[in-house]
C-alpha cells in the first residue's frame, strides 16, 4: 500500500509536470525527436516550438488557429528512461532530494512521449537493475512511471552505470530515446557508455546538489558514505579540506563531462538548487540548432 503522503506527492508531480508540458515543452519535445519526411500523413493542432515552415496555411485559415502538417515518417518513438535510485540520490540540502528532482524529470519525459504518442519505459537501477517497466503508452502507464520515480525501494544502494546500460542493449532490440537521469558517480561505464550510445540515441541527464561543487563550512562533522556505508570525521572549517574537497569535486565533473564528450552524448546538468525548465530548453535548443546544421 502506497502512503498517503506519497500519493499526493505523485499527484502534485503530475499536475505540475503536465502542466508544463503542455505550456512549454510539447512542441520543443516534437520538433527535436520527429523526424520531417516527404509523404502528407494528416494535420494537427500546433505546439508552440514547431516549425513555422511546417504550418498548413489553407487549413489555418478555414479554422482560424494554427495547424502543421505531419509526415509518415513521424514514426513513433520508443523514449526509455535509466532512474539511479541508489542511496546517493537520497541527498540533498537546499529543500529538494537529487531523487525528488529526478522524479519529477521522469515525469516531463514521460507526458512529453505520451502526448506525441510515443512508448516510454524505464528501468529503475542501483549497482543492479532494480525493476524494469516495458514501454507502453498512455496517461495509466505515465502515473505509473512517475510512481515507480518517486516510490521505489531498491535492494541495493551503490551505482553500476555499465550493467544498467549492458541491461538496456538485452532487452531493447530496437533503437530509442534513453534518458539515463543519474548524478554519475561511478567508474567503468565510459566504454559501454559509448557502444550504447551507437545503438541508441543516449541523453545523460546528470543531478548534482550545490554541497558537491563547494564544501560547506560547519565546523567538525561526522559523514557516512550513503552507498558504502564508511563513517568518517571531516573538519569543514579547514582550509585545506576546503582545498582538497574542491580539487576532487573539479576534477570528478571535468572527467564527467569529458566521458559525455568522448561518448558523442548529449548532456543535461541539473541542479538541486534551480529550475530544471531552462536547462531543458537549453538542450532542446542546441539539438534543434544542430539538426538544420545536418
Amino acid at each position: 500500500m502506497i502512503p498517503k503522503e506519497v500519493i499526493r506527492k505523485i499527484r502534485r508531480i503530475q499536475i505540475t509536470t503536465s502542466r508544463k508540458v503542455t505550456d512549454v515543452f510539447a512542441g520543443k519535445y516534437q520538433s527535436v525527436f520527429k523526424g520531417s519526411g516527404m509523404e502528407f500523413d494528416e494535420v494537427r493542432n500546433y505546439n508552440p516550438g514547431d516549425e513555422i515552415r511546417s504550418i498548413d496555411w489553407n487549413v489555418t485559415a478555414r479554422m482560424g488557429h494554427p495547424f502543421v502538417k505531419k509526415f509518415v515518417e513521424e514514426r513513433e518513438l520508443t523514449i526509455m528512461i535509466l532512474l539511479d535510485v541508489s542511496m546517493s540520490e537520497k541527498y540533498g540540502t537546499v529543500g529538494n532530494l537529487k531523487s525528488e528532482i529526478a522524479a519529477e524529470l521522469c515525469s516531463v519525459i514521460a507526458f512529453s512521449a505520451t502526448q506525441n504518442n510515443d512508448k516510454v519505459g524505464m528501468i529503475t537501477f542501483t549497482d543492479k537493475v532494480e525493476r524494469f517497466i516495458p514501454p507502453r503508452k498512455g496517461l495509466r502507464h505515465v502515473l505509473r512511471v512517475i510512481r515507480e520515480g518517486l516510490y521505489n525501494a531498491p535492494t541495493g544502494s551503490g551505482t553500476d552505470i555499465k550493467n544498467v546500460l549492458e541491461h538496456l542493449n538485452r532487452v531493447s532490440t530496437r533503437r530509442t530515446i534513453t534518458f539515463i537521469i543519474s548524478d554519475f558517480i561511478d567508474k567503468g561505464y565510459e566504454k559501454t557508455l559509448s557502444i550504447t550510445n551507437k545503438r541508441h540515441d543516449v541523453i545523460a541527464v546528470s543531478v548534482t546538489d550545490p554541497s558537491e561543487l563547494k564544501l560547506p563550512s560547519s565546523g567538525i562533522v561526522r559523514l557516512q558514505d550513503a552507498e558504502t556505508g564508511q563513517v568518517f570525521t571531516l573538519d569543514t572549517s579547514s582550509a585545506a579540506a576546503a582545498k582538497f574537497y574542491s580539487k576532487t569535486a573539479d576534477d570528478f565533473f571535468k572527467r564527467r563531462f569529458d566521458i559525455f564528450k568522448e561518448a558523442g552524448v548529449d548532456n543535461i546538468d541539473i541542479r538541486t538548487d534551480q529550475s530544471y525548465v531552462q536547462p531543458l530548453i537549453r538542450f532542446f535548443k542546441k539539438r534543434r540548432k544542430r539538426m538544420r546544421v545536418r
